[in-house]
């Protein structure tokens, strides 16, 4: 059996009580590396019993030894093996609930035919009655063509399913934003911008997902253009987001003006172009990006086209050469590349009290055993390490803002806005080193990212809605 994402099973095995003792098959597991957690009688019996063992594991590569182990105690018959992740996705993760009860014909009368009838012509008149009519004010599709997922690539929609209705449960847990999954069995940019402008009517914004550079660029952009709600790549803006608000709070630390620091960003894919733009907004005037054949600049033109644009925009001194090469007196590295492309010899030629955020996933550019010795302030995308940068900490709250202002889009001002709610989380009494960014779990985050956007959506103009908390003089 071969664990995914996990570190613990759930063993179910049926006893000879005659035959065995549970020590000896307690100890059989611990001696094979595993730490039995919890256990349930299932079927109890005077000589035959089945329990379920919940073992944790310290290596996920252990699983065969120790299912092995048991299976070759006299007396145990080893049923079943189960990872918990995967028990956990049997049926899918979330489902539809009723807000009302239908329990006579009055009350089927009026949710559907013929009182419904009614509902429907008050938005056939006023479509924007349907923010007030219908689910479509407080939901979201996740749309995703599954080319990109996580660090896994392009597996497809069927396989991006999983990730996708996680992405639901978080909207939900976070920011009581219903989601739904919607994965496309479409590679064709102009497919999937047509069925998601024909999709939109139910949806009050679109959160794109997992979907390749640089077709998502072009995917987003033609979105944004054609619909009057939302729509926003997480790859892409919400990790600029997260980004931004770490590296303001890191700055403050080593006492750098932002519009003073070298920057290198190495990765200019989807995220790193977003995170590039983001910083140039937010005032660094010298950022040189990196992607594997080298520093990106205006002396070459480039196939990719928005290449072309971010090389018009950045590295104004035209530095070239290899990441070793510009690495030279930069004061922050950005990775969002791949594992072992930063070494600490690198990390000792950046300028004085240097911030590395090495933030690919699952492994980062640099270890962090290799990096802290020489950096003032280190970041990465994973959660067994301080400072985590994580997009939960962006998309909820800027949906929930931008739903309950029935903004239009979400445009540059709220992203700047966004970014600098998640950064003053962090009090001038709890930022340190090691505390530059606030837990996903921080329940100040959402309220404080969710008020931020609703301001700025108001003040742009962007928003059709005032909400009834910021009527009296916000």
């Amino acid at each position: 059996m071969r664990l995914v994402g996990g570190s613990s099973v759930i063993i179910r095995v049926e006893m000879d009580k005659q035959a065995v003792t549970f020590g000896e098959l307690v100890s059989a597991i611990g001696t094979n590396g595993g730490d039995i957690v919890a256990i349930d009688v299932i079927q109890p019996g005077k000589r035959m019993e089945i329990r379920d063992l919940t073992v944790s594991l310290p290596d996920p590569q252990v699983v065969d030894r120790l299912t092995e182990a048991v299976r070759t105690i006299p007396g145990i018959r080893l049923i079943n093996v189960s990872d918990r992740t995967f028990l956990l996705h049997l049926g899918g993760k979330i489902q539809v609930h009723s807000k009302v009860p239908i329990k006579n014909r009055d009350d089927l009368s009026r949710v559907y035919t013929p009182g419904v009838a009614k509902v429907c012509m008050a938005i056939h008149e006023d479509a924007n009655k349907a923010f007030s009519l219908t689910i479509r004010r407080n939901t979201v599709a996740v749309v995703s063509d599954g080319t990109a997922v996580l660090g896994l690539g392009d597996i497809g929609p069927y396989a991006a399913m999983p990730v996708m209705e996680g992405k639901a449960m978080l909207f939900k847990e976070l920011a009581d934003v219903d989601a739904f999954p919607i994965c496309l069995d479409t590679k064709d940019p102009d497919e999937i911008v047509a069925i998601v402008k024909a999709i939109a009517p139910t949806f009050g914004g679109i959160n794109l997902e997992d979907i390749a550079s640089p077709r998502c660029f072009d995917i987003e952009r033609r979105l944004r253009e054609s619909l009057d709600i939302p729509v926003f790549h997480d790859d892409q803006h919400g990790t600029a987001i997260v980004l931004l608000a770490g590296l303001i709070n890191a700055l403050q630390i080593v006492g750098k003006p932002i519009d003073q620091i070298k920057v290198v960003v190495c990765g200019i894919g989807a995220a790193g172009i977003a995170c590039s733009s983001m910083l140039l907004r937010a005032g660094v005037t010298n950022l040189i990006g990196v992607d594997k054949d080298g520093a990106i600049h205006r002396g070459v033109h480039y196939e990719n086209e928005v290449w072309n644009e971010f090389a018009r925009q950045t590295n104004p001194s035209g530095e070239t050469g290899r990441l070793s090469d510009v690495i030279q007196d930069a004061d922050v590295f950005i990775g969002l590349s791949r594992p072992r492309l930063l070494h600490s010899e690198d990390v000792k030629r950046m300028n004085k009290d240097p911030i590395v955020f090495a933030m690919a996933n699952p492994e980062p550019e640099i270890a962090p055993e290799e990096a802290l010795p020489y950096v003032r302030v280190f970041a990465t995308g994973r959660s067994d390490y301080p400072n985590q940068l994580n997009n939960v900490l962006a998309f909820p709250g800027i949906f929930r803002g931008a739903l309950d202002a029935r903004a239009s889009t979400i445009n540059e001002e709220m992203k700047l806005a966004a970014a600098r709610a998640i950064a003053s989380i962090v009090s001038e009494q709890e930022l340190n080193e090691h505390y530059i960014i606030p837990g996903v779990f921080n329940d100040k985050v959402v309220p404080a990212v969710r008020r931020a956007v609703v301001l700025e959506a108001i003040r742009t103009g962007v928003s059709r809605k005032v909400p009834s908390d910021f009527r009296k003089g916000d």
